[in-house]
């Protein structure tokens, strides 16, 4: 998962890993340097003074005016512009100013008041009437500039790329190569030839695990995160948005300059590893079957797993293939030389691999029909083995890899189904979709453990035999939720549509409603879905109370020590810090439980809640399922 499993995006999780993982990289990292102890990060009610977290040290006098946030990529010319002043009293008069300094537009600010999601008093700024493309613009207000920032067309094209080719980057099993990323970032193969075998002996609870008769080779794939686990359950919500890029835009994202994969390359390297997953035929396994039953007062992470019993395991795919232990930062995935092993099957597991599956099945049908008809038998099988076995749930047994525990897989159910009958139109399949609780359920933010959406999104928008009421009828169901994500933004003064609060991985959370609402707008035409989309897009890119791009490589102050194994050049200078593209994970004001969010616990509002460190693995990991909404909506946009 990432190192210290991190949670779902609500917050929920293995805590009992969490500590355990900050014991063990503590243990093999040992202390912190002094420039990260001493890492620059913005406390609420200062206005824009800059302390050191965690000690309240100042490091600088506060400018002399108002902090001004705007995405510091800029804007395309038609599109809204927005900029955030974090000020008390009355409107103020601002500038803005084209690379010369002349003034070439003017205005007054408008008051929104205090802000409990940023711990300052707002006021913003609309200046969307100047269309003038140009580069190196600021706003001014008194004493104070904004970063600069263009007005140009095609603004958007450059970051899909790059966020995309951060795939790449995190493959397994093929060397980086120069020629593609250039020296900097290039490195040899990580865990080239993987054959793994199953986890066998006693866990970290002194359960004992059979393990299993048979090795997998396992190579290749993407590494999930900051660590070199790879995982089934992130891996197949990543895939499925990569391949949702391509399927509802065929000309999105072509091949890039230099040999990089296109979005295709790079989404069947990890369908191949996914069907490398699968549990042999004539399998059998002993393995936990049932919910964990709760034990009052504590935890269900805490649990002991259910009794083990033995299953006809045949085309059920594993959870995860990881270290055995967690590997110290820096930790190039090369030189990683901890044992790894395949850990057990799951249910939810085997239905993202049947769901991607079928997804494959359906795009390569006619480039390639071998390839399509090897994923549609993998996922029938995937699916046949969950419906056999619908209650093997991950445990949160193995320290050195994170759980991804989800003890409701009604969701994933929904969403293979979903996609097998898209793409077979059998009967059986639409009949477990229509008796599902998803199908006339409201439609959400997708997340990991939550992937109804997907399905609803598939029989929205594919063709199938769905009669067209009913098709409508889910339609309408992504525009609603579309405009409850939008209902949420006039309640934060950075103006983002977002409810005010910032768990683990808040940046994606927010990018998967950019999803939605480009659906919406997709689908109605309505300027205002647009509109939100850029508000995010916006947030992210700089206009947020950190007065920082998330996003690596872009803007001038942007994201340079994401939690990452290798890039780490603040723990080893001969490392590379991150390619451009990368998301940080974003503020987290709910699970503060490294060592960096630990000290800002308590002393910062919710969208303060971040540190550019690498040790932040709570606040600055980063991970597939988090660049590939990205990869998403900066191909719409760049539409």
């Amino acid at each position: 998962m990432r190192f210290s499993p991190n949670p779902p995006p609500e917050g929920e999780g293995d805590q009992r890993s969490w500590w355990r993982g900050i014991i063990r990289e503590r243990s093999a990292s040992g202390a912190l340097p002094l420039h990260h102890r001493f890492a620059a990060v913005p406390l609420p009610l200062r206005g824009r003074v800059w302390v050191l977290a965690p000690w309240i040290f100042l490091t600088a006098a506060a400018p002399q005016g108002p902090a001004i946030n705007l995405n510091q990529l800029g804007f395309e010319p038609a599109d809204p512009k927005t900029a955030i002043v974090e000020a008390e009293g009355g409107p103020l008069d601002w500038q803005l100013l084209d690379a010369a300094g002349n003034t070439v537009a003017s205005g007054k600010a408008q008051s929104f008041g205090p802000d409990a999601a940023s711990g300052a008093t707002i006021q913003r700024i609309d200046f969307s009437g100047f269309r003038a493309p140009g580069n190196g613009y600021r706003i001014r207000i008194g004493a104070s500039e904004s970063a600069p920032f263009d007005i140009r067309p095609n603004l958007y094209r450059p970051l899909a790329r790059d966020a995309l080719a951060f795939f790449y980057h995190q493959r397994a099993g093929v060397p980086i190569e120069a020629r593609i990323v250039g020296e900097k970032w290039a490195r040899p193969a990580g865990h080239p030839h993987e054959i793994a075998t199953c986890f066998a002996g006693k866990d970290e609870r002194g359960t004992e695990w059979a393990g299993c008769p048979y090795s997998l080779d396992v190579t290749g794939g993407w590494y999930d995160a900051g660590d070199h686990g790879k995982y089934l359950v992130n891996g197949g919500i990543s895939l499925w948005t990569l391949l949702d890029v391509v399927e509802r835009n065929p000309k999105a994202l072509p091949q890039a300059a230099g040999g990089a994969p296109g979005v295709l390359a790079e989404a069947r390297y990890e369908m191949e590893f996914l069907l490398r997953m699968q549990v042999p035929e004539g399998t059998q396994l002993s393995v936990p079957v049932g919910k964990p039953k709760p034990v009052p007062g504590k935890p269900v992470w805490e649990t002991a797993p259910p009794p083990f019993a033995a299953i006809d395991a045949s085309g059920m795919a594993h959870q995860k293939v990881a270290d055995r232990w967690w590997t110290a930062l820096p930790t190039p995935p090369h030189k990683d030389d901890r044992e790894r092993r395949l850990y057990p099957p799951t249910t939810a597991a085997t239905l993202n691999l049947a769901a991607t599956a079928a997804q494959c099945a359906r795009i390569w049908r006619k480039a390639d029909p071998a390839f399509a008809a090897r994923c549609l038998a993998a996922a029938e099988r995937a699916y046949a083995a969950a419906k056999r076995n619908p209650d093997v749930y991950a445990t949160n047994s193995f320290t050195g890899s994170g759980g991804y525990g989800d003890n409701d897989v009604s969701d994933e159910f929904f969403w293979a189904a979903a996609e097998l009958f898209t793409t077979t139109g059998k009967a059986a399949y639409r009949a477990a979709v229509e008796a599902s609780p998803h199908f006339r359920g409201e439609a959400g933010a997708p997340s990991w453990p939550q992937v109804a959406t997907l399905g609803t999104i598939v029989l929205a928008t594919r063709p199938s035999t769905l009669p067209p009421a009913e098709v409508q009828r889910l339609r309408a169901s992504l525009v609603a939720a579309a405009d409850r994500f939008l209902a949420d933004a006039p309640a934060n003064g950075y103006r983002i549509p977002f409810p005010n609060r910032y768990d683990w991985g808040s940046n994606s959370n927010l990018l998967n409603r950019a999803m939605l609402l480009g659906l919406a707008f997709d689908l109605t035409g309505n300027e205002k879905y647009r509109a939100g989309v850029i508000d995010v897009a916006d947030y992210l890119l700089g206009r947020n109370p950190n007065g920082v791009s998330y996003v690596s490589g872009y803007g001038t102050r942007a994201m340079r020590n994401p939690h990452h194994r290798f890039w780490a050049p603040s723990l080893d200078p001969n490392l590379p810090g991150p390619p451009p593209g990368v998301l940080s994970g974003g503020p987290n004001s709910t699970a503060m439980v490294d060592q960096v969010a630990m000290k800002l616990k308590g002393h910062c509002a919710p969208q303060r809640c971040w540190a550019d460190d690498v040790h932040a693995y709570a606040l600055n990991e980063v991970a597939i399922n988090w660049n590939a909404p990205l990869v998403w909506v900066a191909a719409w946009l760049a539409e």
